[in-house]
């Protein structure tokens, strides 16, 4: 069958660099960073004391305050994000299908923030009983942010969450974009979320060592490629791409910001939280989005790297990348985004594929911040174009966004220029 082109037509962003696209897109490239002191709650007893916090967050401008009260952090950021983007994509919703609409979010934890505070509650008044709020279940419940969306808007089209730790979001643009290639939809709302900033979930991370513990240089500690990194940055939010059929969006005079092409799925099958030492699963996934996109490894000119700023997983992915891309790998442009965000869990392949459509849309490639001289890692090449510390332009005609999550799940996706 012949399969439907695919295009994004509206964006949206809650992130720690901004609560609007615009906001998000002028910091990354001016390499800011959003890490500071954690104020969701007392550090005093924590290794690491700092994240990559969303900052100014109002859910009264995008719900009502009684609805916002029904649920959890990560639903706000869905939410908000989801409305900004259909804001954007000037959809008038009396004139479409609304069976062929759906929302697909990518949630790699959920309503961490709930699950606490009622867990918390009974464990200190054991005596009055198993007393929960009524809305425990559903706050806590990681689909329940695409079903308020879906509720907002009227949506009838398919309605789920992926989950695949940090790939999440990406596999929830995979699936988007099958369901409307494949005929069986005319947009998706897809996206992720996450609000992970709590007691467990940064002593849980803590207890890895898999979170950077330089406290006293929170913006600096993000550090992708550099000898002296020592883990990720917890972030949280959440980011929404309109995905829509070709005809669907021309038909109705839509702003097209790219064409996305490709989606790749692969497995390290190697070890629980760490990444194959030779990258294969890295490597697969790449190839596997560049066949999908019927394109060659020369087609692409910027690659947005997972890039977490960890001593195995940053080694790893360069070594696929010089083994997949060859020679040509010098040519590419390279960064990590994640060196500003942070890393937002399973919202991470949403923000990082936004960042990626909107660097395709003005051939810019946003920096890989916190690079010093001096601090070269013996592992890492470079000779190739990492874009350390300041934006680049550059023809972009096509980009790769990879991200990978604990348990060895791979995905990429590629988007080019209409």
């Amino acid at each position: 069958m012949e399969l439907k082109r695919v295009v994004v037509t509206g964006l949206g962003a809650i992130t720690p660099i901004g609560n609007s696209v615009e906001e998000v897109w002028t910091n990354a490239v001016n390499g800011v960073s959003g890490a500071g002191p954690i104020t969701h709650f007392d550090t005093e007893k924590f290794k690491t004391k700092f994240a990559c916090e969303v900052k100014n967050f109002n859910a009264a401008d995008y719900m009502d305050a009684k609805e916002a009260r029904k649920m959890d952090l990560y639903s706000q950021y869905a939410i908000a994000a989801a409305k900004q983007a259909m804001a954007d994509s000037k959809m008038d919703l009396e004139k479409v299908d609304l069976d062929r609409i759906g929302v697909i979010y990518g949630v790699g934890i959920g309503g961490l923030h709930t699950f606490e505070e009622e867990y918390s509650y009974y464990m200190k008044n054991p005596d009055n009983g198993p007393k929960f709020n009524p809305f425990f279940i559903p706050k806590m419940i990681s689909d329940i942010g695409v079903g308020h969306i879906s509720i907002m808007f009227g949506l009838r089209g398919p309605n789920f969450v992926t989950t695949s730790a940090c790939a999440s979001s990406t596999n929830a643009l995979i699936d988007a974009f099958n369901y409307i290639r494949l005929g069986k939809a005319d947009a998706i709302i897809a996206g992720g979320a996450e609000a992970a900033l709590t007691v467990g979930g940064v002593g849980g991370f803590s207890a890895m060592r898999a979170i950077s513990t330089r406290n006293d240089d929170p913006q600096g500690a993000s550090r992708p490629f550099s000898k002296s990194r020592d883990g990720f940055v917890m972030g949280e939010g959440s980011a929404a791409l309109i995905l829509e059929e070709y005809e669907h969006a021309v038909a109705r005079g839509a702003h097209i910001y790219a064409e996305m092409v490709g989606g790749g799925l692969s497995a390290d099958a190697h070890h629980m939280t760490a990444p194959h030492p030779e990258g294969y699963g890295a490597y697969k996934v790449m190839k596997n989005a560049i066949e999908d996109a019927e394109m060659s490894v020369e087609d692409i000119d910027y690659i947005n790297v997972h890039g977490t700023s960890t001593p195995l997983g940053d080694i790893s992915e360069v070594k696929a990348i010089k083994q997949l891309f060859g020679d040509y790998a010098y040519k590419l442009n390279i960064s990590s985004s994640k060196s500003m965000t942070g890393h937002l869990l399973g919202a991470a392949g949403a923000v990082e594929a936004m960042l990626t459509v909107l660097a395709v849309k003005n051939d810019i490639v946003p920096p890989t911040i916190n690079f010093h001289e001096g601090d070269e890692d013996p592992e890492i090449d470079y000779n190739l174009n990492l874009t350390f510390n300041k934006a680049q332009k550059r023809e972009i005609r096509a980009a790769l966004s990879n991200t990978f999550g604990f348990g060895g799940h791979n995905a990429s996706v590629i988007f080019k220029k209409i």
